[in-house]
Parts: C-alpha cells; sequence; structure tokens
C-alpha cells in the first residue's frame, strides 16, 4: 500500500493593487493561492512577480514567507490547508515542479485567464497560468482531482471550500512561524 504524503496549499491576500481588485470582485478573503511541499513553507510555488518590486512582470516563482513579495505587505493574512496524497501523487508532482523550475524562462502570467474566470469561459494559454489556475494544474498532472470544472477556471475559493483540504492555520502570515513553533513543541 502507498505511502502518505502531505502537501500544502497557502492562500494568500497581501493587500497588492492586483490582490485587491480581485478580493474586491470576488468578495472572498483570500486572492492568491501557493503550493508547499513541506510544512515550514520553504518549497513554495505559485504564478506571481518575478521581481517584488514590480506586479506587471510575472511568471513561475518560488516564493518566500519572510523575503520577495510578501516582506512589502507585512498586513498579509492567509489559510494553510494540508492535503495528504499518496506517494506516487507525491513523486509526480515533484517531477510537475521541476519541469516548471527547468523551463521558467518560457512561462509567463495569465492575466487574460483571470478575465475568463469573471466571465465564466476557461481561457488557457501554453505556458501562461494565473496562481489558481497553476495549482490546479499541478495536482491535476500529478493524478490529484480536487475540482469538477476546468482548471481556468478553478479560484482560491474553490480551494478555499474544498472537503479535501484540512485547515491547519488561518491568521497574519508574519506569525505562521510563532503558529509553528509553539505547534511543533505541543506535539
Amino acid at each position: 500500500m502507498p505511502k502518505k504524503q502531505v502537501i500544502y496549499i497557502l492562500l494568500t491576500h497581501s493587500g497588492s493593487l492586483l490582490s485587491k481588485c480581485i478580493k474586491q470582485y470576488t468578495q472572498e478573503p483570500y486572492s492568491h493561492v501557493s503550493l508547499a511541499l513541506d510544512i515550514d513553507l520553504e518549497d513554495l510555488y505559485s504564478f506571481g512577480r518575478l521581481n517584488p518590486r514590480n506586479p506587471f512582470i510575472g511568471g513561475f516563482v518560488r516564493e518566500d514567507i519572510i523575503k520577495g513579495s510578501y516582506s512589502r505587505f507585512p498586513n498579509t493574512t492567509c489559510a494553510l490547508y494540508s492535503l495528504e496524497i499518496n506517494d506516487f501523487q507525491y513523486a509526480a508532482l515533484k517531477q510537475e515542479i521541476l519541469t516548471f523550475k527547468l523551463n521558467q524562462n518560457k512561462y509567463g502570467y495569465n492575466l487574460i485567464g483571470l478575465l475568463g474566470v469573471v466571465l465564466g469561459i476557461p481561457i488557457e494559454r501554453k505556458y501562461n497560468y494565473f496562481c489558481s489556475q497553476f495549482v490546479a494544474a499541478l495536482l491535476k498532472n500529478s493524478g490529484i482531482y480536487l475540482f469538477q470544472k476546468p482548471i481556468a477556471l478553478v479560484s482560491p475559493k474553490d480551494f478555499r471550500q474544498c472537503k479535501f483540504l484540512q485547515l491547519i492555520y488561518e491568521g497574519k502570515l508574519i506569525n505562521y512561524n510563532l503558529y509553528l513553533s509553539s505547534y511543533r513543541i505541543s506535539c
């Protein structure tokens, strides 16, 4: 029987201009989705700003909850969810991420795809993703099926409402490491 692995889905709202626009439209608490391979959120991936100071150029990014874009938004709120998967899915997921890493210069941000979400029309563009589309694609391509809709229509709300995900932390992202330290002491 395959061994279980745990991955993490991080939903955030940084307060950046784009995140404020998304939050205003969706009326949802979170506007960004990332996927982590570890509870420390050191292997954290998404589609977002390539340069923390430039909101106009985006693509595949390895995020850092202390440095990078999040350091510019200390009031970022978040919800962290865990998901158990098997060894085969975990290996496939790591391979999917490696493919993105090796080809990261090919990828761009699917801003047009966000318009598709608004219109309810999936707009997929080769090598272009928005954050929730990227995470949904990683999962689907790894044999992890959470949603009954096209990946180009998956939003942070879908992750927040997904019955397969277990909420483990909600609060300020800046306080997550403190929470994690107290969690480890209590275990």
